[in-house]
């Protein structure tokens, strides 16, 4: 599932979820979750808050690495836009503590790096 974060990656974006509120890159737009994919606001990233998601599209996962986090060790990968190559968090591989256990195989996607759309259209 990972790949190399310098491929361009820009002709694999997906575009399926027409008039669906979703979360897309702030740099290039592209489409990285529904928004029925939230789990959690109250998450810390990197640079301020953060997204846990159930899952995430449009991206891609960097090296597999063991992090020291506010909750304790993870193993987690840093993910990528397919769109533009930015980093828009990271993916849990595993917790060490039990009570972590549950954000394995989800994503935490900063919220300064992702922009919501409601998708809602104007009845004329």
């Amino acid at each position: 599932m990972a790949s190399s974060i310098s491929s361009d990656t820009r002709a694999q974006v997906v575009q399926i979820y027409d008039n669906l509120p979703t979360y897309a890159c702030a740099k290039c737009s592209a489409v990285v979750a529904l928004q029925d994919e939230l789990i959690s606001k109250a998450f810390s990233g990197r640079d301020g808050r953060g997204y846990l998601m159930h899952s995430a599209c449009n991206v891609k996962l960097g090296v597999k690495e063991e992090r020291p986090l506010l909750t304790g060790l993870h193993s987690v990968a840093d993910v990528f836009c397919m769109g533009c190559n930015d980093r828009l968090g990271w993916y849990y591989h595993s917790a060490s503590e039990h009570s972590q256990k549950y954000k394995e195989g989800k994503y935490l996607l900063e919220k300064e790096k992702i922009i919501k759309d409601n998708a809602w259209t104007l009845d004329e």
